[in-house]
């Protein structure tokens, strides 16, 4: 593809961003290993040589993709507990996360894909490593011990199985008693306006 006067103009940053985002699309729909990188050049507007000229290879850009995922959580998770302290913290993050994961089935796809990948050492080593960040950065926020912390990550990678089966938008009866579950269980009360359809 040629690029436009106006993608000229980007810089190399800002054009590794574009191919960024296009990739955690692409990665979200294919998952990492059949994801085409012809596609996401395509959808980024750029040639593939240019592609491979930023990244380097395809699995770099599968890692960047997925440590650029991790870090959009936390960065949603401190955006969320900034003026909260204790238990207030796992109410905050947890309906921001929540939140994120309704808007943004993208990310959330792409997510579920990394641990999909986890056969592959090099991506088990780097999912690995970020969620354990998640977690400790959760535990230094909040201060909680290990069961809430426990609890917390359980009901979050439960939140991600149900908002994936597209039980936010259209549950059904079983999904709104494990929501509510949900709910009750981690004091989450801006989540209630999911069960009032």
């Amino acid at each position: 593809m040629t690029p436009t006067a106006t993608t000229e103009r980007l810089t190399a940053e800002e054009r590794r961003e574009q191919i960024l985002r296009a990739a955690i699309a692409v990665f979200a729909e294919d998952g990492y290993g059949a994801a085409s990188t012809e596609e996401i050049a395509q959808r980024a507007g750029i040639s593939q040589p240019y592609l491979f000229r930023l990244f380097g290879t395809k699995r770099e850009l599968v890692l960047a993709a997925i440590q650029r995922c991790f870090d959009e959580t936390v960065a949603v998770f401190d955006r969320a507990a900034a003026g909260h302290t204790g238990d207030e913290i796992f109410e905050a993050v947890g309906t921001a996360y929540m939140e994120m994961i309704q808007k943004d089935h993208v990310r959330l796809r792409a997510q579920l894909h990394a641990y999909a990948a986890c056969d592959d050492p090099e991506i088990r080593r780097l999912v690995a490593g970020n969620f354990g960040r998640l977690v400790d950065h959760v535990r230094e926020l909040s201060g909680a011990d290990k069961p809430a912390i426990t609890k917390f990550f359980a009901t979050g990678m439960l939140l991600n199985v149900l908002a994936v089966m597209g039980q936010f938008a259209e549950p059904q009866r079983w999904a709104v008693d494990i929501m509510e579950g949900c709910a009750d269980d981690a004091g989450l009360t801006k989540f209630q306006h999911v069960l009032r359809r």
